[in-house]
């Protein structure tokens, strides 16, 4: 089933939905989707995000050591999110191999010169993540001395890209179960020790995954994970980590969270709780709202908008893989509604 079909439904649904008579500005809202690079029409899932209320929209872009500019299919997929960046807010996230990363100043040039390059060739695209949870085995290699080497990357970075489209948002990385306050705090001490007077980052792109999906948003922990309930110690960890230095506090954006549903898929459930799709939308419905209600948060980004056929993948999207729309999605339009409403009451 094309994405165009699902629309038909959507909008239907959507139209039942009651909608407020004005707007204001609140939590940008948005989900990451790859699928934006993967259709040589984008319209129908334009018509998608249109449909959802979506602010923005993540995609994935990946850098190999010594390359300047996307080739081959990487450049026909850049330009397709580029051009839909005329319509929706595109965020960047540039990654590259987990056993490669830019450890040496000429690496670091490299990554920074090809985001560069990029920005420079679609200037609608103003927001790049760099890297994607660096403070994780799974996409930086070795961990050992990773805090310095991205706190070196980030520097770099923001020099360049300040300097190649002054009104830039570099965003920082970070996950939410590999001990991100002890990452937080070695790039802290990295930063001091280089004597740096710049900023290295515009905002943190942290992703706030719970420990699992039945785990409701505002749960607490104590040391290793730093999910959304955690926001307090992250912005300590932060506030203490670059304090007297020129890092300011900056925004926080869950560039990732979602709750993966249990569905009758192949393969090996990686979710220990997996929810029903109703638990779903409910546990996306208090996500957003908490982050709503959470000062320094800027952004809530859903991953992903459809689900993987595998359930070695996620199901944490909005549509199942023949894209049919499950209940998160008609929940997520509401909360969308509303928070662009002003119409999340939140506790005092």
């Amino acid at each position: 089933m094309k994405p165009r079909v699902l629309l038909v439904a959507a909008l239907c649904a959507v139209a039942l939905l009651p909608r407020a008579a004005a707007a204001q500005p609140g939590l940008l809202l948005g989900v990451d989707d790859d699928s934006l690079k993967w259709y040589a029409h984008t319209s129908s899932l334009l018509s998608i995000y249109r449909s959802l209320d979506l602010d923005a929209v993540r995609v994935t872009l990946r850098w190999t050591p010594g390359e300047s500019f996307p080739v081959g299919t990487d450049r026909t997929e850049l330009q397709r999110a580029a051009n839909a960046g005329r319509a929706i807010r595109v965020v960047l996230a540039v990654t590259g191999p987990e056993a490669s990363p830019p450890l040496d100043p000429a690496a670091r040039t490299s990554y920074c010169g090809f985001v560069a390059n990029v920005l420079a060739r679609y200037p609608a695209i103003h927001d790049v993540a760099i890297w994607t949870e660096p403070n994780s085995k799974r996409f930086w290699q070795p961990q050992r001395g990773a805090a310095a080497a991205y706190e070196a990357l980030l520097a770099t970075c923001w020099d360049t890209l300040h300097a190649a489209a002054p009104g830039v948002n570099v965003i920082a990385t970070s996950a939410p179960h590999a001990r991100p306050g002890d990452w937080y705090r070695a790039m802290g001490k990295a930063y001091k020790a280089s004597a740096r007077a710049l900023p290295i980052f515009d905002t943190v792109g942290h992703n706030a995954y719970p420990e699992t999906s039945a785990e409701p948003p505002a749960a607490t922990h104590k040391k290793r994970s730093l999910d959304e309930g955690d926001l307090p110690r992250l912005l300590k960890v932060l506030h203490a980590a670059f304090a007297g230095t020129g890092q300011r506090d900056v925004s926080i954006w869950y560039l990732e969270d979602g709750f993966q549903s249990t569905e009758p898929y192949t393969g090996i459930e990686t979710d220990k709780k997996p929810v029903s799709e109703a638990q779903q939308a409910a546990q996306l419905t208090a996500a957003i709202e908490l982050a709503y209600c959470q000062p320094a948060v800027g952004a809530f980004f859903n991953f992903e908008l459809r689900d993987d056929s595998d359930l070695g993948g996620w199901q944490s999207g909005l549509v199942r893989p023949d894209w049919t729309a499950k209940p998160a999605f008609a929940a997520y339009v509401q909360a969308a509604r509303a928070v662009h409403d002003g119409a999340i009451v939140c506790p005092s």
